[in-house]
């Protein structure tokens, strides 16, 4: 492939206006948060099958017509391995795609000497796109947009050139990101939106309002692991694959730009091509496999219970999450994933929040918030007992 005259290719991949950023960019975003190696110290040295990897998969993403590129200072090697595929490897045009990246200093000059060291890792003068990476909680927010603090230096840094824009990425409660988006700070914001989690969808529409670019994060792991989805769910979503009719669900919402993927689905990239054309609004065909995915939820008598009137409780429990990875499991065969989520959760982590159920914090849950017929003790019981998985030691 002719990395230097890329507007050459035709391929199927459909691109959208990024909100008041005016990019108009791929549908489908490179992820860079998996790649072989990458929490290992020292984050600048590359083993040959990380930068093998990388450049394989940068080589496909961009032969797909994928124009976004997404890493995190968080994200470990991923930035200097980037860095050397795009620039060393390949030599990429640097104005035939966009490249974002995060971070999440809390200091003004902490943000710039981070964003310097990220210009350096990436070889790049610029960045398309740059996020306060996790604003997932009130304090957090606070942190981040403090006065003189590191949105307020993000910004100077775009009126300098460096930042093209500044946007933030959340794994937060909705009424955090409703908060943010209020600030009028942002030019985009990256959240989590898919069929199996839908909370957000009041902050995809005030973004929409505000003219912010809406990019989705992990559809396809956090959406559900679709890439190792249930022999039900691939039955239920036939004749696409999981991946493609979740995706196709998330675009047929016009206010969402853009979704990102990463290993291991983007190793082969086979299942874009059932992607396209992702019509806005929702097609009859896909409304019809999203009225028989709706319909699951008739197996289980407490599916339709979301438990966010429950949300913050004395407990600690994160209610809702808990519910939702029981529906998946009673609903859709979704036990693994389940598996995979629910012994994730951190007592005291920002990014997924959550005490497991013992009899001190079962006593702690305010029942005055739960409706009379539903049973949640006996429903948070069997969910830990179904999904949860000691830690070896």
């Amino acid at each position: 492939m002719d990395f230097k005259n890329l507007t050459i290719y035709r391929p199927k991949m459909e691109y959208r206006r990024f909100g008041k950023t005016n990019k108009m960019v791929s549908v489908i975003t490179l992820g860079g948060m998996r790649y072989k190696h990458a929490s290992a110290e020292p984050r600048e040295e590359i083993p040959q099958d990380t930068l093998d990897q990388c450049r394989d998969t940068v080589q496909k993403a961009m032969e797909q017509g994928i124009n976004l590129i997404e890493t995190a200072h968080g994200y470990g090697k991923s930035e200097h391995v980037y860095g050397r595929v795009l620039n060393d490897e390949l030599k990429v045009k640097r104005d035939s795609y966009f490249l974002m990246t995060k971070g999440n200093p809390k200091t003004a000059g902490d943000t710039r000497k981070m964003v310097l060291s990220q210009l350096k890792a990436l070889k790049t003068d610029y960045f398309d796109f740059y996020a306060w990476h996790g604003i997932n909680t009130m304090n957090l927010l606070e942190t981040a947009c403090t006065k003189d603090g590191p949105v307020e230096e993000l910004l100077k840094m775009k009126e300098e050139g460096i930042i093209k824009h500044v946007g933030f990425s959340t794994h937060a409660p909705l009424d955090v990101i409703l908060k943010a988006i209020e600030t009028d700070l942002f030019d985009f914001v990256n959240l989590h939106y898919y069929y199996f989690f839908q909370r957000n969808k009041a902050a995809i529409d005030l973004a929409e309002s505000k003219d912010m670019g809406v990019f989705i994060i992990s559809p396809n792991d956090k959406g559900g692991q679709l890439f190792r989805p249930s022999q039900k769910l691939t039955e239920l979503t036939a004749p696409l694959h999981p991946i493609q009719w979740n995706a196709r669900f998330c675009l047929s919402h016009s206010a969402i730009h853009t979704l990102t993927f990463g290993l291991p689905v983007t190793a082969q990239f086979e299942h874009l091509n059932g992607i396209f054309p992702a019509p806005a609004p929702i097609s009859p065909e896909d409304d019809q496999i999203k009225q028989v995915l709706d319909e699951q939820k008739q197996l289980d008598p407490y599916s339709n219970f979301d438990a966010y009137v429950m949300e913050n409780d004395p407990s600690g429990l994160n209610i809702p999450e808990i519910l939702r990875f029981r529906t998946l499991w009673k609903c859709y065969d979704m036990k693994d994933f389940g598996l995979y989520r629910y012994n994730m959760f951190q007592e005291k982590d920002h990014w997924f929040p959550g005490n497991f159920p013992t009899e001190e914090n079962l006593k702690r849950i305010d029942l005055s918030r739960c409706p009379a017929n539903i049973p949640i003790i006996d429903l948070i019981k069997e969910t830990h007992e179904g999904l949860f998985r000691p830690k070896s030691k």
